[in-house]
């Protein structure tokens, strides 16, 4: 199936969320799918079951309720955020198969780059020597998902200090620029493309940022509606 990959930058995670759901509200059975990779500047994001005892010490990050599945997360620049806006029914996957692909695209992009990533029996998400390194969490809307995937490039992760990482206590993270990988988000974007359009079987291209995603970011987000969601 035919996706159309858009580079993004940064963009403010209020914007961004409001330009998901609006692309996801408007499309159709024709709509090609659309990965977005982009970088969000500071912010702590909570799912739909998120608990505010995961933030512990929050400080002057903004704290946004959002609609994915999952607990509490961080993102900021040097984070590669890789939103999926894809069509399930259409590619014959599950949300489980979903999640799934997304978490061994790392894994297979970790292998690429010298270092070994797996999975964690009870926190998902992927992992190397046990450190997390890319949380997940996604929503799935009329057989479409959106939110996606998140990879610590070389993000600081000061903040993930402040707060449970998606809900489990004393959960340690990583980075790529730690592991001796010394790549920027663009980067790694690049070098994950080909691994997400071979699990998901989708055939990629570059693209301009879209006319609903640009008219989205002038646009204030709107209240989350009650779908199914899958966090990580």
């Amino acid at each position: 199936m035919p996706v159309n990959f858009r580079e993004l930058g940064l963009q403010p995670y209020a914007f961004t969320h409001a330009a998901m759901k609006r692309f996801t509200e408007e499309r159709d059975d024709a709509t090609p799918d659309e990965i977005w990779t982009l970088e969000h500047p500071s912010v702590y994001t909570l799912g739909l079951a998120g608990r505010p005892e995961y933030l512990h010490e929050p400080g002057s990050i903004p704290i946004i309720k959002t609609d994915r599945g999952g607990q509490v997360s961080y993102h900021g620049p040097g984070q590669l955020i890789v939103y999926t806006l894809l069509d399930l029914r259409r590619l014959g996957i599950t949300p489980r198969s979903l999640v799934q692909q997304l978490e061994q695209s790392v894994i297979d992009l970790l292998g690429e780059l010298g270092l070994e990533g797996d999975r964690r029996a009870g926190a998902p998400g992927v992992y190397v020597d046990g450190r997390k390194i890319a949380a997940l969490g996604v929503r799935i809307r009329r057989g479409c998902s959106y939110h996606g995937l998140a990879v610590n490039v070389d993000v600081d992760l000061g903040p993930f200090a402040g707060i449970d990482p998606c809900g489990y206590p004393g959960l340690q993270v990583t980075r790529l620029a730690d592991l001796g990988v010394t790549l920027d988000s663009t980067r790694v974007a690049e070098a994950l493309r080909p691994y997400l359009t071979s699990r998901l079987g989708l055939d990629g291209q570059a693209a301009e940022a879209p006319r609903r995603a640009a008219r989205s970011f002038a646009t204030p987000s709107q209240a989350p509606q009650q779908d199914s969601m899958h966090g990580r």
